[in-house]
């Protein structure tokens, strides 16, 4: 018998060494070996740092946003929810991984029974006692054939893509608040420009209306004059509604209330530092949702493991030992021990075709997972693509916005100067202060625009992580503990 049980649990030692795991190779990358190049692009250099070590402080000059960002790490809600959601998932792990060692448990009755003398073989009534204590195992696997470590790996390989499900959200969270934050000082400057220029246009107004008065103007330019304080009145209201919705996106985001007395730069200054680009391949080593798309792969491929071994017989062990008496007293003394042994095998032999079918959706949901993970580096390539090409056409065009409005606030004060000298007609005057101030207002929202794409080009290169810029050796990725309580 003692050597019965030895050769069995030498042979199940040596089986459980197997694996049906598919050898994992990494899909190629589906994109160039470099970013694009011509007129759009700057010429490229080799970066010193990447984007992704680039901390968000070192990155974001502004103080005042680097305390909203601070705040909202803190305090958001889907942040919150993608942390617990690692936790969860490592929850999860630890009780597939928990399936690969035997659950050993103790277990002690008793039971008292007055049989009556009816039912007695004796004829006479009597009472009778049973008193038991146990430890043992129940049905535990025999992972021969590596069902249930194929299972524990794909709940491992989920556990690490919620980690970088999480990192993703960080990212997207840090380019959100920065975003929502530059459009709010963008529509504040809007709003302050907008004041401004209704400002002049009703003092424009007031002298028109005195040179009406007098017969120098007629009702027609009076008319034009008001045309240009009504619709500043119009571009007020517009601002200051959107002022107090970009406060309610940033607070939303923040997850609290906005900090009292927050010192913010204009729009005008150096906001941002430059974002060192790269190489294509740089993306599959820094950008969360790659790396999550690449382990949820591997946890479908882990997955087929599973369900190739459920083709082959599968054996689990019932075993327990321990002590009976019919008195308490003699639970514990000699000659009560106890045991029992009761393997059981399920060798699979007709399932209409279920365990082919459940190999077949194995691979499927492989195959869909790969092409999952060359989407999302084909996302990535032309989310980067598209922030190099903003990165140089954008200071193009801001350069040529500001001369633009330089040009046009000569024009304006020519203008002006004619038409309070007689030269000029006073819709002249009018259509040289519309024009600047469409100048003003274009050159905010591009310089808006180009901060955004500067935000955005950041995290397409998986930057937002690192609150600060250090050289940290790099984190190793461990499982998570197996706890037993």
């Amino acid at each position: 018998m003692r050597k019965s049980l030895l050769s069995l649990a030498v042979t199940a030692f040596v089986l459980s060494g197997c694996s049906l795991i598919p050898d994992y190779q990494q899909p190629e990358a589906p994109v160039a070996a470099q970013f694009p190049q011509g007129p759009a692009y700057s010429s490229a250099q080799a970066p010193s740092q990447a984007a992704a070590e680039q901390g968000w402080k070192q990155f974001f000059h502004d103080p005042a946003l680097q305390q909203l960002i601070q705040v909202a790490l803190v305090n958001n809600r889907d942040l919150r929810v993608a942390a617990l959601n690692i936790d969860a998932f490592a929850a999860q792990y630890r009780i597939q991984r928990a399936d690969l060692f035997p659950a050993v448990g103790a277990n002690g009755s008793g039971s008292r029974q007055r049989v009556p003398a009816r039912a007695s073989q004796t004829g006479e009534s009597n009472i009778t006692s049973s008193y038991s204590a146990t430890l043992g195992i129940n049905a535990y696997e025999l992972d021969l054939f590596g069902r249930v470590r194929s299972l524990s790996e794909e709940a491992l390989q989920k556990y690490f893509a919620t980690e970088e499900a999480r990192r993703s959200t960080q990212i997207s969270l840090v380019a959100s608040v920065a975003n929502a934050y530059l459009t709010w000082q963008a529509d504040k400057e809007l709003l302050k420009l907008t004041q401004d220029t209704l400002g002049a246009y009703e003092q424009s107004y007031k002298l028109t209306s005195r040179s009406n008065e007098v017969g120098v103007a007629s009702a027609l330019d009076l008319s034009q004059a008001r045309t240009s304080v009504e619709n500043a009145r119009v571009q007020l209201a517009r601002y200051t509604r959107q002022v107090a919705q970009d406060e309610n996106s940033l607070t939303l985001l923040l997850g609290t209330g906005l900090p009292a007395n927050i010192a913010s730069k204009p729009l005008s200054d150096d906001l941002l530092s430059e974002v060192p680009a790269g190489l294509p391949s740089d993306l599959l080593q820094r950008r969360p949702d790659i790396v999550q798309a690449e382990y949820n792969l591997k946890a479908a491929n882990a997955n087929i493991g599973a369900a190739r071994a459920a083709f082959f017989p599968s054996i689990s062990l019932t075993a327990s030992a321990g002590t009976a008496s019919p008195t308490l007293g003699g639970l514990f003394k000699g000659g009560s021990g106890t045991w029992a042994f009761a393997p059981q095998i399920n060798i699979p032999i007709f399932n209409a075709g279920s365990l082919r079918a459940s190999l077949d959706y194995s691979k499927i949901q492989k195959e869909i997972n790969v092409a999952t993970y060359e989407k999302s580096i084909q996302t990535a390539f032309q989310e980067v693509s598209d922030g190099l090409a903003a990165r140089a056409t954008y200071n193009q065009q801001l350069q040529a916005q500001r001369d633009f409005v330089s040009a046009n606030q000569d024009y304006y004060r020519l203008a002006e100067r004619r038409y309070r000298i007689g030269v000029d007609s006073n819709l002249t005057f009018l259509d040289a202060q519309r024009q600047l101030f469409a100048a003003q207002q274009t050159l905010i929202t591009d310089r808006l625009a180009q901060l955004t794409s500067e935000v955005t080009l950041y995290k397409a290169l998986g930057g937002g992580w690192n609150e600060q810029t250090a050289q940290n050796e790099p984190v190793k990725e461990e499982a998570p503990k197996l706890k037993l309580f």
